[in-house]
């Protein structure tokens, strides 16, 4: 009976514990961010609609657990395995928007500049225009990274930035970011 006690009362303390562990990480944001699609699911395939071979509409995206102090968010799209994953020699950006409001907590599936939320600002893809531009791999199934940072500033207007000037803009003041990522292979 006395080792049924103990064993219960071990039981309740590492309950208890791993209860004060879990509240302490959410907290103190030790979660982390998290990025979602409608669209499709993490390293999964991302629709046709939302590539060349579609209507080339941008997919839906969702963002989650913005630690305390975030101010506004960047949003990065990303190829690493440009122009052949097999051999990939440069990343080729898909999409770059920055000054999406604090408040915001998604990008609705098709959106465009009209339909951003307010004060959120393009960059430039590496199509040299603002805006998304889907997956369009020459060659073999490519992934695309999707990356949202949450910042602890409002950036100055930086014009239409490529993604480096974005990246050097937010330099010391990314509070946490979360990335999703899709894959896409041309079909005939």
């Amino acid at each position: 009976m006395n080792n049924r006690v103990a064993r219960v009362a071990v039981a309740a303390a590492l309950g208890a514990f791993a209860v004060a562990v879990a509240g302490y990480i959410e907290a103190k944001g030790a979660v982390g961010m998290e990025l979602t699609s409608k669209s499709f699911t993490d390293r999964g395939a991302i629709p046709r609609v939302h590539t060349c071979q579609g209507a080339d509409t941008a997919p839906a995206l969702a963002w989650s657990r913005a630690p305390k102090g975030t101010k506004s968010f960047a949003l990065i799209v990303d190829d690493p395995d440009a122009p052949d994953p097999a051999a990939p020699k440069m990343t080729w950006v898909h999409w770059v928007l920055y000054n999406i409001p604090a408040s915001a907590t998604s990008l609705p599936e098709g959106v465009t500049k009209t339909g951003l939320p307010a004060g959120t600002r393009e960059g430039e893809n590496d199509w040299k225009q603002p805006g998304w531009r889907g997956p369009c791999p020459p060659i073999g199934r490519h992934r695309y990274f999707f990356k949202i940072y949450a910042l602890d500033t409002v950036l100055p207007d930086l014009g239409t930035p490529t993604r480096a000037a974005l990246e050097k803009a937010m330099r010391g003041h990314v509070l946490d970011h979360a990335e999703l990522i899709g894959t896409y292979q041309k079909s005939s």
